[in-house]
């Protein structure tokens, strides 16, 4: 029993202190697929398609690449390789996106809002999709598992075109700068998720992992995502809705069995009244005389009669009454029936 109160009393206060949150800071407004955006989309896809097929037909693209490989950054500069391992990190799908995913989640709390959790999980998955379909669909081994030289290398059962630590780093650091609040966050936010991607990508060729245009088609795919965001607002909109609904409809069926086994009646929906209309009583001459049934002329059959409330009279003024009668003489115009005898009256006073 003691145990129900406080998951009570918990719940309660977890719902009050989200209730005491503003829903969503006003003066924060959810980008929409501008003119703007839809050429810096274009232009990203006409890189894009550029890239790939560069690649395939084995251009100065790839030639460059292979330059790249043989000039062995990791040796050159080998101070900074200690130091590059761990930055890399930085566009590792899983650390990453715990991290902004804290974050997103605090100011989700915060702002009574889904919405940034919501964009984090939409840039995912169509991160994994995109990156992922076009990783398995054209097969490209890496540096490091190169068979023939000056080859692109495609076809091969790889899965290194395009890079998928760069696309991360661009989608899930960018992210941050599609929600910020202001336009000078967004400024600033923007300039450092594109350090951070720039350098994850350069990090790759210089750890020997991915081909240097595995990294520009990386920048260009996660780019890609973030410019197609805006197209996902509504339905991200719509899956905060539902999932807001369906936490009042579970917070109020847990209220209510709690109510239930502690024993307090259930509140029931209100149900509409319907409203009584009043009409005017008749008067005795609009009623119609109701058929009297023939009463008997006996006394015994009469009901007892009921009498006209009048004014109370005192004790005094009542007339005394004996057990044998009036105290009163008879009436002088009284008299006897013929044939009897009237009693002697006593004699008194001598």
């Amino acid at each position: 029993m003691r145990t129900e109160r406080n998951l009570t009393r918990r719940l309660d206060r977890v719902f009050a202190r989200l209730d005491r949150e503003p829903e969503r800071p006003a003066h924060i407004d959810v980008p929409r697929m501008s003119r703007h955006r839809v050429v810096l989309f274009t232009a990203t896809l006409a890189f894009y398609l550029a890239i790939v097929w560069a690649v395939v037909i084995t251009s100065w693209l790839v030639r460059l690449d292979w330059q790249v490989m043989f000039f062995r950054p990791y040796q050159q500069w080998p101070q900074i390789h200690a130091f590059l391992d761990y930055y890399v990190v930085l566009g590792q799908r899983g650390p990453t996106a715990v991290m902004v995913a804290a974050w997103l989640g605090w100011r989700s709390w915060r702002q009574h809002t889904l919405r940034p959790l919501l964009t984090l999980a939409t840039s995912l998955l169509l991160l994994n999709m995109t990156v992922g379909a076009a990783k398995l669909g054209m097969g490209r081994l890496g540096p490091h598992y190169a068979t023939v030289i000056g080859s692109n290398e495609m076809g091969q059962g790889g899965d290194i075109f395009p890079s998928g630590h760069t696309a991360n780093a661009v989608v899930t650091w960018g992210i941050l700068a599609y929600l910020a609040s202001t336009p000078r966050a967004r400024r600033w936010l923007s300039a450092l998720s594109a350090i951070t991607a720039l350098g994850v990508g350069l990090t790759t060729v210089y750890l020997g992992t991915h081909w240097l245009s595995d990294v520009l088609l990386g920048w260009a795919a996660g780019l890609l995502i973030l410019l197609a965001l805006p197209w996902f607002e509504p339905l991200i909109a719509w899956v905060e809705t539902t999932v807001f609904g369906l936490r009042d409809f579970v917070r109020e069926l847990l209220r209510d069995l709690l109510r239930t086994r502690r024993g307090r009646p259930v509140p029931e929906p209100a149900v509409p009244v319907t409203p009584v209309v009043f009409r005017p009583r008749a008067t005795p001459a609009e009623q119609p005389a109701p058929a009297r049934e023939p009463v008997a002329s006996t006394r015994a059959s009469r009901g007892l009669a009921h009498l006209a409330p009048g004014p109370h009279t005192t004790r005094s003024e009542r007339t005394p009454v004996t057990p044998a009668g009036s105290r009163r003489p008879p009436h002088a115009d009284h008299r006897p029936p013929r044939g009897t005898t009237q009693p002697a009256r006593p004699l008194t006073g001598g």
